[in-house]
C-alpha cells in the first residue's frame, strides 16, 4: 500500500511540474535583474536594429533553436528597424554566465539602446514577440 502511494505522490509532483513549466515555456517577461543589463554590438557579434534587436542565444543541438530562429527572422523582417542576433551559446560562455541563461533557445529583447527589456526561455509564439515589440518600440 506505501508503494502505491508514494506512485501516486510522484505521479502528481511530475504532473504539477510539467504543467508549470508548459505554461512558463516562451513566456515573455520582464525581469528586473536585466533592466540594467545593455549589450553591445561586440558582446553579440552583430549590429543592433534601429527600433530594437531580437537576441537568441542557442545551441547547434537545439532542436527548438530552429523553429525559434524561423519566428524571430520572421517578426524583424515584418517590422521596420528590428534587427535579428543569433549568438552561439557555447562560443559565449561569459557572456551565457553574465546573463544567467540556464536553456537554449533564450530570447532576448533589446530596446535601441541595447537594454534587455523582455526575456523568454523556450521558444516564444510569434504572437507574444510582436506584443513585446510594440511595448518597446
Amino acid at each position: 500500500m506505501t508503494g502505491l502511494v508514494v506512485c501516486v505522490v510522484v505521479l502528481a509532483l511530475a504532473t504539477t511540474f510539467g504543467l508549470l513549466r508548459a505554461r512558463r515555456d516562451g513566456r515573455l517577461r520582464v525581469r528586473t535583474k536585466d533592466g540594467t543589463v545593455r549589450l553591445s554590438e561586440t558582446e553579440l557579434g552583430g549590429a543592433l536594429g534601429e527600433r530594437a534587436t531580437l537576441v537568441q542565444f542557442s545551441t547547434a543541438f537545439c532542436q527548438p533553436c530552429r523553429a525559434t530562429r524561423r519566428v524571430l527572422a520572421e517578426v524583424a523582417g515584418m517590422v521596420e528597424g528590428v534587427a535579428h542576433v543569433e549568438v552561439d551559446a557555447e562560443e559565449r560562455l561569459e557572456l551565457v554566465r553574465r546573463l544567467e541563461i540556464l536553456r537554449t533557445p533564450t530570447v532576448l529583447v533589446l530596446d535601441a539602446d541595447g537594454h534587455v527589456v523582455r526575456r523568454a526561455a523556450g521558444m516564444p509564439r510569434k504572437a507574444d514577440v510582436i506584443a513585446a515589440l510594440g511595448q518597446v518600440v
